[in-house]
C-alpha cells in the first residue's frame, strides 16, 4: 500500500510514523493509500525548517523569486496530466 508522507526541508521525510490513516478514493470507496500522521516533534521540525527557509527566500531578489515561480509554473504545466490523475483519485471526480 502506498504511504503518503511529509515533505520537510526540501525532501521527503525519512522518519517513521507512529500512526497512519487510510486514504479512500471517493468514487469507489476503496482504500488507495495511507497517510502518515505527524507527531508534535515532526510538526515542530517542519515549522523550524520553514522559518529557516523563509529567511533565505525573504532576502532573495525579486528577479530570483520571479524566476523560481515561473519555473514552478513550467513544471505544473509539464506535469498537468499526472497532477490531474492524482487529484481525480483524491477527489473522486472524472478526469474530464
Amino acid at each position: 500500500m502506498k504511504l503518503i508522507t511529509h515533505w520537510i526541508n526540501g525532501k521527503p521525510w525519512d522518519g517513521t510514523a507512529e500512526r497512519t490513516g487510510p486514504v479512500y478514493d471517493p468514487a469507489t470507496g476503496r482504500q488507495q493509500a495511507e497517510v502518515a500522521f505527524a507527531s508534535i516533534a515532526d510538526v515542530d521540525g517542519a515549522v523550524a525548517s520553514a522559518k529557516e527557509a523563509f529567511l533565505t527566500w525573504r532576502d532573495s531578489s525579486l528577479s530570483t523569486r520571479a524566476s523560481i515561480m515561473f519555473r514552478f509554473r513550467e513544471l505544473l504545466v509539464a506535469h498537468r496530466e499526472d497532477i490531474a490523475r492524482i487529484l481525480t483519485a483524491e477527489h473522486g471526480k472524472t478526469l474530464a
